[in-house]
């Protein structure tokens, strides 16, 4: 008899599955992305469905196997729940959806943790059923974290289990209304003869929980620990299988932290949430604008305020340029918060069209407060903080500064004009430099003068 293949290979980045190694992923084409890993029992699915039917749970669609039409879907049990956070409200897009798979990665230390047990406590304080299941702390611990925070009251549990089979089997029991995977590196199945954390682990895992959520209507929120890259550790199909995936970003080192949505099936993913980590846990930030511009220097040069939109929400945020006479052959370029490339293209643009001698000048660009910007709205204010550094003038501080450049030194419309400038006049700016092709469309605020301009020669002449 021939001996039966008990390993196969998966992609790590879309999760395709082959027999044997390959160089290139059919499916997504990309290169030396196939480890291997034990491949899952012949009766590892069968008996995922059989325990399913025997704890009570439906299929994904929640109403048997037949097609209904879409004026017949009942929609009056998916109410989206409070999070008690304004922030994770607006990241999630209104709230929490009932039966809906949640992913939430981030650094190691970031605040994963620390920001769903404050939801646990928030909702459990509301009156909701939360159970939050650690695979990585002893209840003990909890509750050491937990005392740091505040008071937790309401119907509030905490189970330790890394065991799937019997987390299904509770959560089939119990039933509550919102449950905490803290992490999906730690579950795992019997059926699968892996170790926990790996590709195949992590995926049955998550289709486990994918099934209890629709199953049985439970929000799930699972913690994923990422990798050197930045990107959620097992296969990238782990974020193709959940409805959303936010991303807590943020310095260790400094207080704010950003939550990031992704993905979200039933809210926008362009909406940021702001946090502040402090000794009672994290903390809205309710004007991260006049948050990222604490600490802004005065009366010096290469320092400029800029807009940009995150969502429906505009941030302001500090540019700074350092230019300065190179000491070595070839000059040096750094860039932190923003596209490297795009402020080599900008330096090329000012060198060209107003003939600065930058190639003989290192230059250093930075996003103050840490946030990472790639809109291209930013260019007219990196534009200008690098004049200012070059000619070593002061850019007065009450003035802020956006619009997109052009290769021919065009200085082009951005969208979401109003909302910019209106968040400048409330944080007290008094001018406002941007593209003349927006001037047309846009309602002047009271107490602020606006300065249009079509290229950026303009700039030596309006920019103080």
């Amino acid at each position: 008899m021939a001996k039966t293949k008990s390993t196969v290979f998966f992609c790590k980045s879309c999760g395709f599955e082959s027999t044997k190694w390959l160089g290139q992923c059919p499916g997504c084409r990309e290169w030396n992305t196939f480890t291997e890993a034990p491949s899952v029992k012949a009766g590892a699915a069968r008996g995922l469905g059989q325990s399913a039917r025997h704890a009570g749970i439906a299929g994904i669609s929640g109403a048997g196997s037949e097609a209904v039409r879409l004026e017949e879907i009942d929609m009056t049990h998916q109410p989206r729940m409070d999070a008690g956070s304004t922030e994770l409200n607006r990241v999630l897009g209104g709230g929490i959806v009932p039966g809906s798979l949640i992913l939430v990665g981030g650094d190691p230390g970031i605040g994963k943790s620390t920001l769903l047990l404050q939801t646990c406590r928030q909702l459990g304080a509301a009156g909701r059923s939360v159970l939050y299941i650690s695979g990585e702390e002893s209840l003990a611990q909890i509750r050491m974290r937990a005392d740091r925070i505040g008071s937790f009251t309401g119907n509030l549990s905490f189970y330790c289990e890394t065991n799937l089979d019997i987390i299904e089997e509770k959560l089939s029991l119990w039933k509550p209304e919102v449950v905490i995977i803290d992490s999906i590196q730690t579950m795992y199945r019997e059926e699968v003869s892996a170790v926990p954390g790996s590709v195949s682990q992590v995926r049955e895992s998550t289709a486990v929980l994918l099934r209890l959520a629709k199953g049985l209507g439970i929000a799930i929120f699972i913690v994923g620990h990422v990798t050197k890259e930045g990107t959620v550790a097992g296969p990238r199909i782990l974020e193709h299988m959940v409805d959303t995936v936010l991303y807590f970003e943020g310095d260790r080192m400094a207080a704010y932290r950003i939550l990031r949505a992704v993905k979200n099936r039933f809210g926008s993913t362009n909406e940021i949430g702001v946090f502040e980590m402090g000794e009672r846990g994290l903390s809205e930030v309710a004007n991260p604008s006049e948050y990222m511009l604490n600490g802004r220097p005065e009366g010096a040069s290469g320092s400029v305020v800029t807009c940009t939109m995150e969502g429906t929400r505009p941030i302001l945020s500090e540019v700074q340029a350092l230019v300065s006479r190179t000491n070595f052959g070839m000059p040096r370029r750094t860039a932190a918060g923003t596209d490297f490339n795009r402020v080599n293209l900008l330096m090329a643009v000012l060198e060209k069209r107003l003939g600065l001698a930058l190639g003989q000048c290192d230059a250093y660009v930075n996003i103050a407060g840490g946030m990472k910007i790639s809109e291209p709205s930013i260019d007219l204010a990196i534009v200008m903080a690098i004049l200012s550094s070059y000619q070593d003038k002061i850019i007065d501080s009450r003035t802020m500064v956006f619009g997109e450049v052009g290769l021919a030194g065009e200085v082009r419309a951005v969208s979401m004009v109003q909302q910019r400038v209106d968040e400048a006049v409330k944080l007290g700016f008094t001018t406002c430099i941007l593209p003349k092709v927006n001037l047309a469309r846009l309602k002047k605020p009271e107490g602020i003068r606006l300065i249009g301009i079509s290229g950026v020669g303009e700039l030596l002449r309006k920019g103080n």
